[in-house]
């Protein structure tokens, strides 16, 4: 028997399995299957056992699959269950809970995991509520702690290897401290694209424009091609000569968007180009119009964490076709209903809400977890996303209050 769920407010048991049925035109039948992907997602959350840690999912995954998750659920909230007071305590509880002592999502409990990148996927959770006008917290705002957050990250950039960048890893006894990758800057960047378009601090696109020119420089952006590439990360002791070439979807989801942001905020033209040729790169994601982990799926060795990277994939699809409608209909149609369709059918598995990997596939593949039910989700939903354009205090945002030096009185490790 599969754990009770919480969505309706009352106490629901798994039903029989079958497919998810989807209509991509249907707004009501997004949200049904969103609802009952969510259901699947809950069998795994902490925070509503007894004993469990608000804002933890269970072994095997760690706090960044948490931010990640959360970043969906702001979603689904925002477009199926904003009256659904229970799911909205849940979710407030969890992003609220994990917040730290000093307001960065630097919580003691993390001390011995938490890496840049980890902390970037949080940001973006925050970001998301900040946009979406989740329930603001009573002491500070959802703005303020993605500003702690942010700055508490860029305080670490590192110009004393490579000219600069963020490492992956925080503490110095973690596996990768000298390496600097993507994913750890590319959230930076997208940090502060989104915080540009929203607050019009100049300091935040000057600090997009530092990720962007060092990434260039570096060549972890390598634009030598027609078709653009991003590496995953680079080693200190190589100097960031010597590049891991390996493609990851969520990579290629943030600076796409993030390229997305500064181009509706700034209306340049290099942020333009940018935001066509990683769209034009996001294919390699893509077997034919079904979404796909291409690098360890080719190879059947996706791990936890890989196998959840399609759901930032298609956050970031989702938000770039809101924010440039000259490219919404070839992402939308092009890419997110197929994806989503065959997304749906694979949720087929235990109770008729536990989803596969290979969407692909006729059916479930007899794959499950976080990361299947994280990917189901967000493409779903991401049919919805992909129309609403995020909003800023000139929109209706009412997450103001933040402050462009929060965080700045703490320390970075």
């Amino acid at each position: 028997m599969r754990l009770a769920l919480y969505l309706s407010g009352i106490l629901v048991l798994a039903g029989s399995a079958s497919s998810l049925l989807l209509d991509v035109y249907s707004n009501a039948s997004i949200c049904a299957a969103a609802k009952e992907i969510v259901q699947g997602q809950m069998d795994y959350y902490e925070g509503i056992k007894y004993g469990g840690t608000v804002g933890m999912f269970g072994f095997p995954y760690y706090w960044w699959h948490a931010g990640e998750v959360f970043g969906g659920w702001v979603d689904y909230w925002a477009f199926c269950a904003k009256d659904n007071e229970t799911f909205s305590q849940i979710l407030f509880d969890a992003m609220y809970a994990q917040r730290g002592e000093f307001n960065n999502y630097m919580p003691e409990n993390q001390t011995v995991t938490e890496g840049n990148d980890d902390q970037g996927v949080w940001g973006l959770a925050l970001m998301q509520a900040v946009e979406r006008n989740f329930t603001n917290p009573e002491d500070h705002s959802w703005l303020f702690f993605t500003q702690a957050l942010f700055n508490t990250m860029n305080n670490r950039w590192n110009t004393s290897t490579c000219g600069g960048g963020l490492k992956w890893q925080i503490f110095t006894y973690l596996n990768g401290y000298y390496y600097k990758n993507s994913i750890s800057n590319g959230s930076l960047f997208l940090l502060a694209a989104r915080l540009y378009r929203f607050t019009g601090e100049k300091f935040y696109l000057d600090v997009a424009e530092k990720v962007w020119e060092w990434m260039l420089a570096i060549g972890l952006i390598d634009t030598s091609d027609v078709v653009w590439h991003l590496h995953d990360g680079a080693t200190e002791g190589t100097n960031c000569t010597q590049l891991t070439s390996w493609q990851w979807s969520y990579t290629y989801g943030i600076f796409l968007s993030g390229s997305a942001y500064l181009y509706n905020a700034t209306g340049e033209r290099k942020w333009k180009e940018a935001t066509l040729k990683f769209a034009n790169a996001s294919s390699y994601f893509f077997n034919g119009t079904i979404m796909t982990e291409t690098t360890c799926s080719t190879v059947g060795r996706c791990n936890n964490d890989q196998r959840s990277f399609r759901s930032l994939f298609s956050r970031g699809l989702g938000l770039t076709a809101a924010l440039i409608p000259q490219i919404r209909k070839r992402i939308l149609n092009g890419w997110l209903k197929p994806s989503a369709k065959a997304a749906a059918q694979s949720c087929s598995g235990d109770g008729g809400s536990t989803c596969g990997y290979n969407w692909a596939a006729d059916g479930w593949d007899g794959w499950w977890g976080l990361g299947e039910q994280m990917g189901a989700l967000e493409v779903i939903l991401s049919l919805i996303t992909s129309k609403v354009v995020p909003l800023t205090p000139d929109t209706g945002a009412y997450n103001v209050g933040g402050d462009v030096n929060a965080g700045n009185d703490t320390a970075t490790v």
